[in-house]
C-alpha cells in the first residue's frame, strides 16, 4: 500500500486536535511523529494518523465498558 502524507492541517482535520495538542501529545510520546519532507516542512504518514484513532476509539470504549 502507498504512503499517503498528510500536513498539519489534514492531521487537525482528522483528529479534531489543535496545533498545540498534537505538538503536546508529540512531547509527550503519545502521538505519532511527523517525518521531514524538506528544510520546513514536515508531514505525518496517513496510517500512523488511522492507527492513533483507532487505538483512541479501542481505548475510549474499552474505558467506557469497565465505568459501566
Amino acid at each position: 500500500m502507498p504512503y499517503k502524507f498528510l500536513r498539519l492541517s489534514d492531521v487537525k482535520n482528522l483528529t479534531g486536535l489543535s496545533r498545540s495538542t498534537i505538538y503536546m501529545k508529540i512531547a509527550e510520546k503519545t502521538f505519532p511523529r511527523p517525518i521531514k519532507l524538506g528544510e520546513r516542512a514536515v508531514a505525518w504518514i496517513e496510517r500512523d494518523i488511522d492507527a492513533w484513532m483507532e487505538q483512541q476509539i479501542k481505548s475510549s470504549r474499552s474505558k467506557s465498558l469497565r465505568g459501566a
